[in-house]
């Protein structure tokens, strides 16, 4: 058993991937919490779909992929948030014009922009958390710390913004800042996260720690820090798992997280769904037997 766990230790990669996954499962739960409770979700799959924009732009300019990507994913959100405030239309039309243009974007450069067709889209599809550097560690531990630093300054303006963005308004809080600033970190997220579980994967990540964690607990900080530990424990038994059974790495971290929530969904003390089922069966039969007393 224990051979099992340090046997890929012995391998840099492993190493590296196995660090990479602990801070990503640690920066997709904090952002997602945020996104979650503010039912922002589908926020995360747009920008995710709309930095494939950037990525040729990068390229032809010279400049890291990472600062395209952000780029296009700060862009497509002032440009859903200028739809939306300034017409009739629903966000989440909205949200999906803006995916499907900035999708059509980034694919029409790949082909148009010198020395762009280098790109390896399926890489930036379905990752490869395989072959994350050292320098790639070194981003996202960088953005993870940014993100936790921003979060605990801003704890509080973030708790009354996100339950009350009326009320934070009305009270002079400057509530565009705030949500560009939740927007910015989404970007940052999918940003490290492109060369982990690529683009595609991207949304079950930020998603499904914070959703489990939700299921367990009430208050949003021990939400975030649960699923903190949560979105930790996918990246490493996920990489176990596609070390041992040969199976793509991105994909296998995904798959536990969404094993994860299934167990909370079905057996959450409070919100599970069989759980709930045995409460209600025997809170029917206390009443029966209340009925049939004399």
């Amino acid at each position: 058993m224990l051979n099992g766990l340090l046997d890929p230790l012995g391998f840099e990669f492993m190493r590296n991937a196995l660090a990479m996954g602990v801070l990503l499962g640690i920066l997709c739960a904090v952002v997602g919490s945020y996104m979650i409770v503010q039912q922002m979700s589908m926020m995360g799959d747009m920008i995710s779909h709309s930095v494939l924009a950037g990525l040729p732009v990068a390229v032809f300019l010279g400049l890291p992929l990472s600062i395209g990507a952000l780029v296009a994913g700060v862009i497509s959100t002032i440009v859903l948030s200028g739809i939306e405030s300034q017409s009739r239309l629903k966000i989440d039309s909205v949200m999906a014009l803006v995916l499907a243009s900035f999708l059509a974007i980034g694919t029409t450069l790949v082909t148009v922009l010198p020395g762009a067709n280098r790109i390896d889209v399926m890489h930036v599809l379905f990752g490869n958390i395989l072959g994350v550097t050292r320098s790639d560690l070194i981003l996202t531990f960088g953005i993870t710390i940014l993100i936790l630093i921003a979060v605990w300054l801003f704890y509080k303006e973030l708790l009354f913004y996100t339950f009350d963005p009326i009320g934070a308004q009305a009270g002079g809080m400057p509530v565009r800042w705030y949500y560009l600033g939740i927007v910015t970190a989404i970007s940052l997220t999918v940003v490290a996260n492109l060369q982990t579980v690529g683009v595609l994967l991207m949304i079950a990540m930020l998603v499904a720690p914070g959703m489990t964690a939700y299921l367990l607990v009430k208050e949003l900080h021990q939400m975030m820090v649960m699923g903190a530990g949560l979105g930790a424990l996918s990246g490493i038994v996920g990489m176990y798992l596609s070390y041992y059974l040969d199976i793509p790495s991105g994909s296998a971290i995904v798959l536990v997280a969404f094993g994860l929530f299934l167990l909370a969904f079905l057996f959450s003390p409070s919100q599970g769904l069989l759980t709930q089922s045995e409460m209600k069966r025997q809170l029917a039969d206390r009443l029966r037997g209340l009925t049939r007393s004399p």
